[in-house]
């Protein structure tokens, strides 16, 4: 049984990944399968130098194929903030925190001004293969002036969906799925890491 490790220890990221992999010859594993593993430090710059710092310190100490991601915000009269910060923009993954900062930080700035996307970046490396394999999703919408809705997280009931008349908090897990940054970065996995594994 050939084993891939996804480098998070959310269950519900897992989940997504599982059907991509859905074939019998595979196990998937978590960091929650290694709760020794130390804090992966994430200093790169942009999503990608984060996604491939997480998936090659796991590889590294496992010498198995490794998928992680680093995902967030980019809200563009904020040039691109929170980007990379998303998770802690004004506290630790503290989701109202953050969402209050963005707000104020928004202040007097009209709705056609308020335009952001979601953006994922998935980075698989294998022992086997020199070249890492990355892809990137994206999802745009405008950032609301209140939150709306009670499903989802982070900044989900601020990112407004103007084609639906509703935020990322209103709107089903299997539709934000669907349609979400991640779902889409998952999707061009999907189409592609069969012609770039190896594994031998």
């Amino acid at each position: 049984m050939k084993e891939i490790i996804i480098a998070t220890k959310n269950p519900g990221k897992a989940r997504e990944f599982k059907r991509v992999f859905n074939d019998q010859e595979f196990t998937l594993k978590t960091l929650l399968d290694f709760p020794d593993f130390p804090e992966i430090r994430e200093t790169g710059t942009t999503f990608e130098e984060n996604a491939t710092i997480k998936a090659h310190a796991v590889m590294q100490r496992f010498n198995l194929p490794t998928i992680a991601d680093d995902s967030g915000l980019e809200v563009d009269a904020l040039y691109g903030r929170p980007g990379i910060l998303s998770a802690r923009y004004a506290g630790d993954h503290n989701d109202a925190a953050n969402n209050a900062k963005l707000l104020s930080e928004l202040g007097g700035v009209p709705m056609e001004k308020r335009t952001a996307q979601f953006v994922s970046t998935l980075v698989f490396a294998n022992p086997n293969n020199e070249k890492d394999l990355v892809v990137r999703g994206e999802f745009k919408g405008l950032i609301g002036t209140l939150p709306q809705g009670d499903d989802g997280f982070g900044y989900d009931p601020l990112f407004y969906l103007p084609e639906l008349k509703k935020t990322m908090a209103e709107i089903s897990i299997d539709q934000k799925n669907q349609i979400s940054h991640r779902g889409q970065a998952i999707k061009k996995l999907e189409q592609q890491w069969r012609d770039w594994i190896n594994w031998y």
